[in-house]
């Protein structure tokens, strides 16, 4: 078996040590004759693993006793309706920035439950850049401000919030654990773990426990009141316990690595080799601005469309797999997230200048 280098952007690579310790204790975990999948979600074992997923998250991103960790399930997508249904409740309205993609799906379902206030858009310029903050039309009065900090299909990502006294309800899915956060300054952090966390399945949400007052329980369903699931640990029912398993893996990997500044300072290494190499060369461009290029997704276009197929079928035979651009826009994208090491960004940008060589 040879593994390659996976830019994909969801699910995503895992560090090859998490999976290494997975199959080693796939059949047996622990002494205990059975895998994790095997397990009731009530047994001692599993309720372990639990409290060791909640512990390395709180100890990685200093998380404090003023929020609640909660596992749920169905991916971001899902959030996106079960934020506004949860935390809209005596509210009328909500507030979204609208950066691409995400942002926009999120607002189009929080339509359903609340008007919603697009605070701040860079539609008009093609989702290459962040609206300004000191522009904003907030409503002080709504519920939320929600952002998507990172935009993984555009490449757009900010870290950076408006001066706002609303909760900030922040999707990270493709940013959480990049680098470091002051979970004080948000109302709720969630996120899908299949880019930084772990495999699809099971979304990681950090709400503030004055938030769980507003989930209407006599009219949400039971597995979707935020503060029932709170109340019961996460298991309403049975929750995703291999994703949750591979996530405290992930944590613990994490830990080895130094922490969350430790990633940083590799994120941002591996960032600015591509995002050189893009700059250096009249055949390779990023169409982002310059000053909200994500550490995470880096898309970039060819300067000739017609030989992008090509590419994609010369990198893949180079064991660079997954680097075609999101099918809405097209072009590549490289997706370099925690677990895709220097060696396998430098390898890109050799494969990338060969190409430029060949073809240019």
């Amino acid at each position: 078996m040879s593994r390659v280098y996976n830019f994909c952007s969801g699910p995503a690579a895992l560090p090859e040590a998490v999976l290494s310790k997975a199959q080693a204790e796939l059949l047996d975990w622990h002494g205990k004759g059975v895998s994790v999948m095997e397990m009731s979600h009530r047994s001692d074992e599993f309720v372990s693993i639990l409290a060791s997923a909640k512990s390395r998250l709180s100890s990685l991103l200093g998380i404090s006793d003023d929020y609640e960790i909660v596992f749920t399930q169905g991916g971001a997508s899902t959030s996106f309706a079960q934020i506004p249904a949860n935390l809209t409740h005596g509210f009328s309205s909500a507030c979204y920035l609208d950066t691409g993609a995400w942002s926009t799906k999120a607002i189009k379902e929080a339509r359903k439950y609340a008007d919603v206030i697009v605070a701040g858009s860079s539609k008009a310029e093609g989702y290459t850049t962040v609206p300004d903050f000191a522009s904003l039309e907030l409503d002080e009065r709504a519920a939320y401000l929600h952002l998507t900090p990172n935009e993984t299909i555009g490449g757009v990502e900010f870290a950076d919030l408006p001066e706002t006294n609303l909760p900030i309800i922040a999707d990270l899915s493709s940013t959480i654990l990049s680098r470091p956060l002051d979970v004080s300054k948000y109302g709720m952090i969630y996120a899908g773990a299949q880019k930084n966390i772990g495999p699809a399945g099971v979304v990681v949400n950090i709400i503030r426990k004055d938030l769980l007052a507003r989930s209407d329980n006599a009219n949400l369903p039971s597995v979707w009141s935020y503060a029932n699931l709170a109340e019961q640990d996460s298991m309403v029912n049975t929750p995703p316990t291999f994703a949750i398993y591979l996530a405290d893996l992930v944590f613990e990997w994490l830990e080895a690595q130094g922490g969350v500044a430790a990633m940083e300072a590799i994120n941002i290494e591996k960032a600015a080799l591509l995002y050189d190499a893009i700059d250096a060369s009249d055949f390779y461009s990023n169409p982002i601005d310059s000053r909200y290029r994500s550490r995470m997704n880096v898309p970039f276009i060819l300067a000739d469309e017609s030989l992008e197929s090509l590419f994609l079928k010369e990198s893949e035979k180079a064991g660079l797999r997954t680097l075609a651009g999101h099918r809405s826009v097209g072009g590549m994208r490289a997706s370099i997230y925690n677990a895709m090491p220097k060696a396998g960004v430098q390898a890109l940008v050799d494969f990338m200048q060969a190409f430029e060589k060949r073809y240019g």
